[in-house]
């Protein structure tokens, strides 16, 4: 959540970027005016408290009439009392309902507009020409078949739509994917972590999760649990209602964990194949650092996740996300698409969100620092979402006869393979 304060002293800024998302610009006053009731009821309260409390005083030392009324407005102001404090409750339940509603403050350099406003930063790499080649690039299922690594009849048999089996080698690729991209995130001090995957409804809430992108968490009534669509939610409800000293930061941590996602937005797109499901495996990024390091840190966490894509040799793009595509919690959103030659276009790999203070208000995550306590920032950032990267692995790495070359970084995970040989004609 916002800052309060921050909402006072500048609304303009926060109706700016609520405009910016595309979100309701009147819930700005809505909160304000909330807000306003909480403080005016909490100041009425305690000024009836303290006359309560002096009365109590008086009554002891009074007698005769002057008593009698001293008891009179006793009994008044224990009605006024009760009445101001369960006004104070009500205005403070709905001012953070309300806040709760809003979005991150989305930074001034991001991009306005929606999903196709995005600004491309870089490009790395070459696409390949097949033509030249002399073959047409088959796409990653036809491969993944071929290869005998991916099932995707048996896995609608079993589970439904958008679920799979990785099979042999496709078994062997995503452990030596997670493998690799767990060593580059140590080698750049991250912290490996293994991760829950079923959370309470206060990590999911602090991080984000129960606003636009509701409709694509799973929720286990029963046991009131939710599955985790990213370790992001796990990560950083890690230190919840706790206070970190300074000298600790930066905290940085690598988190493995399966992820579920919904999808009831995408009904009919990504339908073939394994880019767009509902589980899949993902190592996450999450860094703790204080506010003025955040945006060198997200930066960092750009690099690291180039790092990676170029060690698997796909050509990509960086994009700046636009405004209204951003997530609640992000403040600036970057996004790596790799090139998918059958499909002729750039799709998301990784992203790198810079959250800001969002996340450590609601999670209640605060640093100490020459003995004054302030809330954190928090940012996270993907480095291998295991199906995607297979995805573009085995449409760029492919070969005329169906094989497909591994890139040097995954060889050691592989047994040294080269290639990955196909098994059925």
């Amino acid at each position: 959540m916002i800052d309060l304060r921050l909402l006072r002293e500048d609304p303009d800024r926060v109706r700016a970027s609520q405009r910016a998302r595309g979100e309701d610009v009147a819930l700005v006053d809505s909160l304000l005016s909330a807000d306003e009731r909480r403080r005016s009821s909490g100041v009425r309260f305690d000024e009836l408290r303290a006359e309560q409390k002096g009365l109590g005083k008086l009554i002891g030392k009074a007698s005769g009439d002057e008593k009698a009324a001293l008891l009179k407005r006793a009994e008044q102001l224990k009605t006024d009392v009760k009445a101001a404090d369960a006004e104070r409750d009500a205005a403070d339940t709905e001012t953070q309902e309300l806040l709760q509603r809003l979005g991150n403050l989305v930074h001034p350099d991001v991009p306005v507009g929606g999903e196709e406003d995005f600004v491309t930063l870089e490009t790395h790499g070459t696409h390949r020409d097949f033509a030249a080649e002399g073959f047409e690039p088959r796409d990653h299922l036809e491969l993944g078949q071929r290869l005998g690594a991916i099932d995707v009849e048996r896995g609608a048999k079993v589970s439904g739509s958008r679920f799979y089996f990785l099979t042999g080698v496709g078994a062997l690729l995503e452990l030596a994917l997670v493998n690799a991209a767990i060593a580059q995130a140590t080698a750049a001090g991250f912290t490996p972590m293994l991760t829950p995957a079923l959370v309470r409804p206060q990590s999911m809430a602090g991080t984000g999760f129960l606003g636009q992108a509701a409709q694509d968490v799973y929720h286990l009534d029963k046991d009131d649990l939710y599955l985790v669509g990213t370790s992001e939610v796990p990560l950083a409800a890690y230190h919840m209602d706790e206070i970190l000293d300074a000298d600790r930061l930066p905290l940085r941590y690598a988190g493995f964990s399966p992820c579920f996602r919904r999808e009831a937005g995408s009904h009919g797109k990504d339908t073939r194949g394994i880019f767009r499901v509902h589980q899949f495996d993902k190592v996450e990024m999450f860094s703790y650092v204080l506010p003025e390091d955040s945006r060198a840190e997200h930066q960092r966490l750009l690099e690291w996740e180039k790092q990676w894509l170029t060690s698997l040799e796909l050509p990509f793009r960086v994009i700046d996300v636009a405004s209204a595509d951003l997530g609640s919690s992000a403040a600036r959103k970057y996004d790596c698409e790799a090139w998918i030659p059958t499909q002729g276009k750039y799709r998301e790999l990784t992203s790198t969100s810079d959250c800001t203070e969002f996340q450590s208000r609601r999670l209640s995550i605060r640093v100490r620092e020459d003995k004054k306590v302030r809330p954190l920032a928090t940012l996270n950032g993907t480095l291998c979402a295991v199906p995607r990267t297979i995805v573009a692995l085995l449409e760029n790495h492919q070969q005329a006869d169906g094989s497909v070359r591994v890139p040097e970084v995954l060889r050691p995970y592989l047994g040294g393979r080269e290639v990955l040989e196909p098994v059925t004609k």
